[in-house]
């Protein structure tokens, strides 16, 4: 993982500053993620309504990420992305001192505002400073780079827990993010000399299918991350033991992986990576629905785990057909559309699930899947009609 090596012709400024913030922003909030849900139930004695409230809420800061834009015409994005990799940290390391509702949902606030502005500000900077061919490689580096952090997260939690308390564990992790975030505050990586941003809300026609592939994909997203776990826990009595095990799988795998997938999206194309993924995702939504193996299922947790990674190809597009100035604004508004799926679909699939069956949640992800199946194959027309030419 050390020392960052960028890819030929990258930025290293650029590169390093990211490969610093991703690997703090993704400490924290893995290390909050390991460690919340038995936290709320062990030592805040959250009840099931409370829960949910929290998780709710956790989402809000995605939903609000259009905010990053009047944010930007007071602070450069490289400054956002530093603050907010340091409220990541301040988040996830008060967690631990406060185990009731109020103060749970102040700091799980912060933590979430601070992970999903870093993310919004980090694919921004990206797409500003690689060109076409060096975008896809550093994507993936950094995505390996998130998982190996992810792993690394998981196996502290898994060793420790034993033997050092919540308050303990949320605070190292959320200060070895915090200091990232510090750090981050004393780098300047920018390059003057690249397209001033626009500070105003961007939605134009041209855009049209970044639009809808992205509020699909957070749609897909939802049913992953709420449905397939619970999936796993509630159905197959998978225990705590065993779902720490599958992520540690899950997350090594994506360590060796996700850099080849940069190399796949400039071999093959976006529209032929992101075909296989939502092939794939079809299977594996009605796998989750039809078998009754408990081996089975958590195969195709680890292959739904992999493939949601070939995402980053809608990110490489938007890049080729977007106009210099509004790769900022954009991000921030695309990160409000991925979210907006996070108000309704862990709902309306709780109370599916419930109604009709666990059955039909996963049905609904494969005909979502469908409809991002059949659109994915007009981006290389829409890339035609609106490239831009680009370095």
């Amino acid at each position: 993982m050390f020392p960052p090596t960028p890819p030929k012709g990258a930025d290293p400024r650029m590169y390093f500053f990211l490969f610093l913030l991703t690997l703090g922003t993704t400490l924290g909030y893995q290390g909050w993620t390991l460690l919340y849900t038995n936290f709320a139930v062990e030592s805040a004695h959250l009840s099931a309504a409370d829960n949910g409230l929290v998780q709710s809420l956790r989402e809000v800061p995605g939903l609000l990420g259009f905010l990053i834009i009047p944010i930007l015409l007071v602070m450069k994005e490289h400054r956002v992305a530093a603050i907010a990799a340091l409220a990541t940290g301040l988040g996830t390391a008060l967690t631990g001192f406060f185990p009731s509702l109020f103060p749970i949902i102040l700091t799980t606030l912060l933590m979430s505002f601070g992970f999903h502005f870093f993310e919004a500000v980090n694919q921004s900077l990206l797409l500003q400073y690689f060109d076409l061919r060096t975008t896809p490689l550093v994507m993936g580096k950094l995505r390996g780079l998130a998982a190996g952090g992810s792993l690394a997260a998981s196996v502290f939690v898994f060793s420790c827990s034993g033997f050092l308390p919540y308050t303990s564990m949320f605070l190292i992790v959320g200060a070895l993010c915090a200091l990232t975030g510090v750090w981050g505050l004393l780098l300047d990586p920018t390059n003057k000399d690249l397209p001033v941003q626009s500070k105003k809300m961007v939605f134009k026609r041209k855009y049209w299918l970044f639009y809808l592939l992205t509020l699909l994909l957070g749609a897909r997203r939802q049913i992953f991350t709420v449905f397939a776990l619970f999936l796993l826990v509630d159905h197959f009595a998978f225990s705590v033991h065993t779902v720490a095990i599958l992520f540690m799988i899950n997350y090594g795998i994506n360590w060796f992986l996700n850099p080849l997938i940069g190399r796949a999206i400039n071999r093959i194309g976006e529209r032929k990576l992101l075909s296989i993924e939502y092939s794939t995702a079809l299977v594996i939504f009605t796998g989750y629905a039809t078998t009754g193996s408990a081996w089975v299922a958590g195969i195709l947790y680890i292959l739904d785990y992999i493939v949601f990674n070939f995402s980053i190809a809608l990110r490489t597009f938007f890049q080729k057909i977007a106009e210099p100035q509004d790769i900022a604004p954009t991000m921030a508004v695309a990160q409000t559309i991925n979210h907006i799926a996070a108000v309704f679909v862990p709902v309306l699939g709780g109370w599916i699930w419930v109604e009709f069956g666990y059955q039909i949640p996963f049905f609904m992800g494969a005909a979502l899947t469908c409809c991002s199946l059949a659109l994915v194959q007009l981006i290389d027309r829409e890339i035609q009609l609106n490239a831009v030419p680009k370095a």
